[in-house]
């Protein structure tokens, strides 16, 4: 039963509750957030970490007109929840319901749609630039941690604020467990000195007072950097930054942060304070595997064990994840070629290193939330002799694009990047959204672009990127392999295709996962009489131009069906191929994402809205033909 969850449709409500009453209004949303993810999925670990921080902040803050920045999009539940938000979170990540991340389009709340890292810092400052200049008065704070600080953009933005004296607030909502040590009564003590105001007055009076004599002025910088340096070491190197440090506060006594909140917000100075949290915080499975329930599905709440669907009393084919198989291929791979190294940016579990990480733990490098970084540091690998292979999110590759061109594609150095989560993503909707890697990564000269079907295809690609000059980028869906392939294992070259089915009437093309789609509608055909040849291209780049001449002549129709953008993906190649071949009069009929952000839903039913299932497919190639049959 909730005592003042249902009483909270704004921050202005929250406000309303005595000081000493928010340790019960944190446990009513830890619960209601525990019990919601049980049934739906979602970040859990970090947002249970991050509830007593966020309610001390909407509790001093008068937000929306002070303003939040939220970093890694996905600490925010408490922040919906509290901005009127409750009503709708058993619609989170669902179609048309709430995104896991923060959202403009939901709430005024939101400033940013944020769904990767290191942002808010850069943001926030951008903010109080703008309300200086423009002579308004708001608070402005940027919510940064749970691994944003391993980015270099966060470090840009520390060091430009810093130079630029600006009145705002970085919050390191730290969960790191190696610094939890300091929170204890020395720097409780420190804290309640150094956020006094009589402290802060007589602080800025002593440095104004020695402006006239800088040797002195140096003196006592360097005294006050001492002893905090001695007691809270941490702090020297944002304070060399030019922040004002505070810290480390125990970030889950809710009401200390508010008491800290008050005092510190009224200072003019850019600051840091320094909160420790705990990933999982009062859920003991999240709290002692906080990485296996930092993005989880639907779980029993008691055991912390996943919930399936009732198994078929028929046996199924097995199913494997495309990211298992990715797993399975490299770890081959290495056991045939010692050079062969593996990078992720924070995301062991999510690409499948987790068990390359056990087998080869000396091979296998996270570099954190820095895929600029990785891809850099992969090309200084390859050019020391070794064979790096980066494994990645789509979404989280774009970060990287010019270390892909600058770094490596132009110094022509070996690098395999195994894309995950390309195409679409399903529930963490348009921040995460993998439609656009095929585009840019086509533009990079030397650079092959591959898809694998399955997992045959998967490990011979592994081999061909490891003997490859350059970039060699294979992308692979969040999704399961169709059990409709083989997996029979065959070598391929190079930009090498395949006919899966012969056919008389249309071709169909695609790649990857998509093949099977493109079975699937060529087998719907033939129930109305019409004979699809389906090619398997594999590569995006480069094209089987032997395959497409044989069995694309003028006047053939193609239709193309894949899981990325119009712009710049298996269609688009396409088109550009027969416009340098000079090959005219083939009707090219593209079945892909349009141009726009596409939102969040399980793939099912974005591939259902957007006319890429089966059937959709299949009734748009039949009235199309009919429609041609007319015309003629």
């Amino acid at each position: 039963m909730s005592i003042y969850l249902d009483t909270i449709q704004s921050p202005s409500d929250l406000r309303k509750i005595p000081l000493e009453e928010l340790p019960v209004v944190c446990h009513e949303i830890r619960s209601y957030i525990l019990n919601t993810v049980a049934q739906l999925g979602g970040h859990l670990a970090p947002n249970l970490g991050a509830i007593e921080l966020t309610v001390a902040l909407h509790y001093v803050l008068n937000s929306p007109e002070d303003k939040i920045v939220w970093d890694v999009g996905h600490q925010v539940y408490t922040h919906k929840i509290l901005t009127g938000r409750k009503n709708k979170f058993f619609t989170l990540k669902q179609k048309d319901g709430l995104s896991g991340f923060p959202n403009p389009q939901e709430s005024e709340h939101d400033l940013f749609s944020v769904g990767h890292a290191s942002t808010s810092i850069p943001q926030a400052l951008g903010l109080a630039v703008a309300r200086d200049r423009q002579n308004q008065n708001y608070k402005v704070v940027a919510v940064a941690g749970d691994g944003s600080l391993t980015g270099g953009l966060a470090y840009e933005g520390l060091n430009n604020a810093g130079q630029m004296k600006k009145n705002m607030f970085v919050i390191l909502n730290d969960n790191e467990m190696s610094i939890s040590k300091n929170v204890g009564a020395i720097s409780q003590y420190l804290n309640n000195v150094i956020t006094n105001p009589i402290y802060n007055r007589v602080r800025s009076q002593v440095e104004s007072s020695l402006d006239r004599v800088p040797r002195l002025k140096r003196l006592f910088k360097s005294w006050e950097e001492a002893v905090k340096g001695s007691l809270v070491p941490a702090g020297i190197v944002f304070e060399e930054l030019g922040f004002r440090y505070f810290g480390p506060v125990d970030g889950h006594d809710v009401i200390v942060l508010v008491k800290q909140f008050e005092k510190l917000f009224e200072m003019e100075d850019p600051c840091l304070i320094h909160v420790i949290t705990k990933k999982g915080k009062g859920y003991a499975k999240a709290e002692e595997n906080p990485e296996k329930y930092h993005s989880c599905g639907k779980i029993e709440v008691e055991t912390g064990e996943p919930i399936f669907k009732k198994p078929s009393l028929t046996k199924e084919p097995e199913k494997i994840s495309y990211t298992k198989a990715f797993s399975r291929s490299l770890i081959r791979l290495a056991e045939q070629d010692e050079r062969v190294v593996a990078i992720t940016a924070a995301m062991p579990e999510g690409t499948g290193l987790d068990d390359f990480k056990r087998r080869f733990p000396e091979r296998f490098y996270d570099v954190g939330i820095a895929e600029q970084f990785a891809v850099t540091f992969a090309g200084g690998l390859s050019k020391g002799g070794l064979k790096p292979v980066c494994a990645i999110y789509a979404t989280f590759l774009q970060r990287a694009y010019d270390q892909l061109i600058h770094d490596v594609a132009l110094q022509r150095l070996n690098l395999t990047v195994a894309i995950d989560r390309a195409g679409c993503v399903g529930p963490d909707g348009a921040a995460h959204q993998g439609l656009y890697d095929c585009h840019y990564l086509r533009g990079i000269p030397g650079t092959v672009v591959g898809a694998p079907k399955d997992e045959a295809e998967l490990y011979q690609m592994l081999k061909l990127a490891n003997k490859w000059p350059g970039v060699f980028a294979i992308r692979y869906p969040k999704d399961n392999i169709p059990a409709l392939f083989n997996q029979e294992y065959s070598v391929f070259a190079v930009g090498e295709g395949e006919l899966v089915q012969e056919g008389e009437d249309i071709v169909i093309a695609s790649l990857g996962y998509m093949s099977g789609v493109a079975l699937e509608v060529a087998d719907r055909l033939k129930n109305n009489g019409i004979s699809a040849a389906v090619l398997n291209l594999r590569f995006v780049k480069p094209l089987d131009e032997n395959l497409i001449k044989k069995w694309i002549k003028p006047n053939t129709r193609v239709y193309v069906i894949e899981d990325h953008l119009f712009t710049g993906g298996l269609g688009s190649a396409l088109t550009e191929f027969f416009e340098r071949q000079k090959i005219d009069q083939v009707a090219l009929n593209r079945f892909a994402f349009p141009d726009q952000f596409i939102e969040q839903g399980s793939r099912k039913e974005i591939f259902e809205k957007y006319g890429l299932t089966s059937e959709n497919i299949s009734q748009k190639i039949v009235a199309d033909l009919k429609l041609c049959k007319k015309l003629v």
